[in-house]
């Protein structure tokens, strides 16, 4: 009942505002962008409130306690995406007066196909993004209000597909910065309030960790998969309030199975995972479960920081900005927002290694966050503030999910089958209900591993053309094709190949798993050689200097004026 209390303001919220933004919208560009009118602290802070998603709110802490400190490299490179966006992309994308990335390829290059291609790319991102937030969702519901897991994706899709139709990109970006100062402040206060209220022992254990720590209460672990477990020493559990002594050696565990591990037992290490508190864990690089620390560190920070000017949710927030000066200022603010968000996420992660060690045995470890609370208070303190949690975590659901299903309806119903607003209301509701279909099954996969596949193909993909399109002038369609389509099919090949194939050895693994090294270059020189091969357009020079000078008047009107490109401008300009 708490939690359904903690949840259901949330949600109504969302909802209330998405039925306001219904008297705004009366356009494609309102739908789209709130007709260019969002102010940039605003902006930055719904830019900042879509960003923080479930791999944010939970997922970091989560892989801090299942792969140790050197997750804290996850945040360096989320914020550090966002300086890279600000230098390259921010200001030239609002001057573009495009409403969506494939708009701004076909803009820039004036290529049909490449538009069509960026729409199936922006829905392959989409789809990788949407899914794990919709799945956290289910999770946390589950693990703290008993909920079947199915109740949670579809409360989650519900109220971000409602809230879409109702009210479009308006209504999501006074959701989104409502959500984000919500998600700051629930995710503060309860990390002051642990790292208060937690026993001297805890602290020191958290800032002094061992490689096995110990169960401080009669603790049971529930297994939503396989996994064989290492004792280490004599292990004591629980059989129906019996003890039993349990040998050292390899302990396989069956799918479904309950182990009540007694007070003071060790907790027994997770064959394939770092042991909690070990050398490995410590270590401040990323470990990846297949060695190589420094290679797998470099593979996520290239994937992040190279993804975030790639992502079409976020990029979509600059079109919003009134002008290039305004966009690049939301850049600059998102920056110091976000920067302090992510102080925060390593003491959930030091704290839950110590007190929720279950947690990394089930699998379970994106719940970290909101399972803590109850641990350091029994009583109505650590309900309150696991209530809290959870509507932060909603919150955080929620914000990313309202961004992703927009920009993936766009590519839809504007990009791929232009239709006008009611074709775009419906469209959102059909993305939202397929993106539910694909949660359902997706408990197995980690929200920070999900999320990170999608850096990953946005770095592949958009970054190139983005970088060289508004950069190099040499850039033509074939090029922009060629690149854009390489950079997908090896990011998304090798991501299936790592979840379908067989296992493979050391750095091999890391670079299926993580490609983001490999397939970015491969893109970026792909898109080189080919378009020095082609030759660039004739009206390439004026294109480039619209995204490049200051705007003087507002590059678009609304209606049917959205749909004209800037090389179509750019060419009855040179006709006259």
């Amino acid at each position: 009942m708490d939690i359904a209390l903690a949840v259901a303001p949330v949600v109504l919220i969302t909802l209330l505002i998405g039925v306001r933004g219904v008297a705004a919208m009366r356009t494609t560009s309102d739908f789209l962008v709130a007709s260019r009118r969002i102010s940039p602290f605003v902006n930055s802070a719904a830019v900042s409130g879509e960003y923080l998603s479930a791999a944010s709110f939970l997922g970091i802490a989560g892989l801090v306690v299942k792969n140790g400190t050197g997750a804290l490299w996850y945040p360096v490179g989320f914020t550090a995406g966002y300086i890279a966006m600000l230098v390259l992309v921010a200001a030239p994308m609002r001057r573009s007066g495009a409403l969506t990335v494939p708009d701004f390829a076909e803009a820039r290059l004036a290529s049909p196909a490449l538009r069509r291609l960026a729409a199936v790319v922006v829905l392959v991102i989409g789809a990788i993004y949407v899914v794990p937030q919709f799945r956290t969702a289910g999770l946390v519901l589950t693990a703290v209000g008993g909920t079947p897991y199915w109740v949670g994706v579809v409360i989650a899709g519900t109220a971000v597909g409602g809230t879409l139709a109702l009210g479009g990109m308006r209504a999501a970006t006074y959701v989104q910065a409502f959500q984000f100062f919500l998600k700051l402040v629930l995710f503060l206060v309860p990390a002051l309030w642990l790292v208060l209220h937690v026993s001297a022992g805890d602290r020191e254990a958290s800032l002094k960790p061992v490689e096995f720590t110990h169960f401080s209460d009669a603790t049971p672990v529930d297994f939503a998969h396989d996994a064989t477990l290492t004792l280490r020493e004599p292990t004591v559990v629980l059989e129906q309030g019996t003890p039993r002594t349990l040998p050292p050696g390899q302990l396989p565990v069956r799918e479904g199975a309950r182990i009540v591990f007694a007070e003071g037992a060790q907790v027994p290490a997770l064959q394939g995972e770092t042991p909690l508190g070990g050398p490995n864990w410590q270590r401040p690089l990323l470990e990846l479960d297949r060695g190589h620390p420094l290679l797998g560190t470099w593979a996520i920070l290239i994937a992040t920081v190279l993804g975030t000017m790639g992502l079409p949710h976020v990029l979509m927030r600059f079109h919003t900005s009134p002008d290039g000066r305004a966009a690049r200022r939301t850049a600059a603010i998102t920056v110091a927002l976000l920067g302090v968000f992510y102080l925060f996420p390593g003491v959930y992660g030091v704290l839950g290694r110590v007190l929720v060690p279950e947690l990394y045995l089930s699998g379970q470890t994106d719940t970290v966050v909101v399972a803590l609370p109850a641990q350091v208070d029994h009583g109505w303190a650590g309900q309150l503030f696991t209530a809290l949690l959870t509507a932060g975590a909603f919150a955080a659901f929620l914000a990313t999910s309202l961004g992703l299903l927009l920009v993936m309806s766009g590519a839809l119903a504007y990009d791929l089958m232009p239709g006008g607003l009611r074709r775009l209301r419906v469209t959102v509701v059909a993305v939202a209900a397929a993106m539910v279909v694909l949660a359902l099954p997706a408990t197995r996969l980690d929200a920070g591993i999900l999320v990170t596949w999608g850096f990953t193909v946005a770095a592949s993909t958009f970054c190139p053309l983005l970088v060289l399109g508004i950069w190099w002038p040499r850039l033509t369609a074939a090029g922009g094709i060629a690149g854009v389509l390489t950079g997908l099919v090896a990011s998304s090949g090798s991501i299936l190949f790592a979840l379908a194939g067989p296992p493979l050895p050391g750095w091999v693994a890391i670079l299926v798993s993580q490609p983001a090294p490999w397939s970015v270059p491969l893109a970026f020189g792909v898109m080189v050689l080919v378009s020095l091969r082609s030759r660039p357009p004739a009206w390439a020079g004026a294109a480039m200097l619209r995204l490049h000078l200051d705007e003087r008047v507002p590059a678009h009107s609304p209606g049917r004026a959205d749909r004209s490109s800037t090389v179509r401008r750019a060419g009855r300009r040179l006709r006259r």
